[in-house]
């Protein structure tokens, strides 16, 4: 069997415990990388680090308050310490909120998404720009909501309009340095976010989170010279 060009090279996934994190972390340990791994619920952490690990691939896995600097930076100390370098980087960690107009979204939760969905995002970027050299990826989980409006996901939007702004200015300040930056953008994905987003969705006209996962390893596969800047990928049923 060929060798994967992922074969030993170091990818961080944020938000690795469920849903599409955990599906990249799965395609991407099939690949042959390094796993670091992180989230904020640590026995979902635990269990996924004993699945990766029974692949035979090296696995860091620790508790991550990405909204927290001070929690992000000790974080990427520990990834200093086992690997010190980072060549794949996927921004996933985000958040929903159940369906409300703007008048009445409550102040703590329009913080907690904007906080986790787009500072969040900005804060594990710059840590980890400084483990990252020519040639490196970086991901960043955006959703369909980052260029389409959904009534009553006002918070969730705005966050997700915001990450695609940064996403767009990170990929032009990182070109000259052969950092490749994709926009994930996928549509309606079966996982645990529409418990929150809608409890009713037909889940049945969804991708999988395999689907998604398998998407973003062949973007990342792409020879250096080639890019996908922003992947968006739908069900053939289109948007929900």
């Amino acid at each position: 069997m060929l060798k994967s060009q992922l074969t030993s090279q170091v990818a961080l996934i944020t938000g690795a415990t469920r849903g599409i994190g955990l599906a990249l972390a799965r395609a991407l340990s099939a690949q042959g990388c390094n796993l670091v791994i992180t989230g904020r619920d640590e026995s979902a952490l635990r269990r996924v680090s004993r699945e990766l690990a029974s692949r035979k691939a090296p696995v860091l896995a620790q508790f991550c308050d990405v909204r927290d600097p001070e929690s992000v930076d000790d974080f990427f100390r520990a990834v200093r310490r086992q690997f010190n370098r980072l060549d794949v980087l996927i921004n996933n960690a985000g958040v929903a909120h159940t369906n409300m107009t703007i008048d009445n979204v409550p102040w703590p939760v329009w913080r907690e998404v904007i906080e986790t969905n787009l500072t969040g995002m900005f804060l594990v970027t710059q840590a980890a720009l400084t483990l990252m050299k020519r040639g490196g990826t970086i991901v960043n989980n955006l959703s369909i909501s980052a260029n389409r409006v959904f009534a009553g996901l006002a918070a969730y939007n705005a966050s997700k309009h915001g990450a695609l702004g940064f996403t767009n200015t990170l990929r032009e300040e990182l070109r000259g340095k052969g950092i490749r930056v994709i926009g994930l953008l996928p549509g309606a994905t079966d996982t645990a976010i529409w418990n929150t987003l809608w409890p009713q969705a037909p889940r049945k006209k969804m991708m999988s989170a395999a689907t998604v996962a398998d998407a973003v390893v062949s973007a990342i596969l792409l020879p250096a010279d080639t890019t996908v800047e922003n992947l968006e990928i739908l069900p053939t049923t289109g948007t929900l």
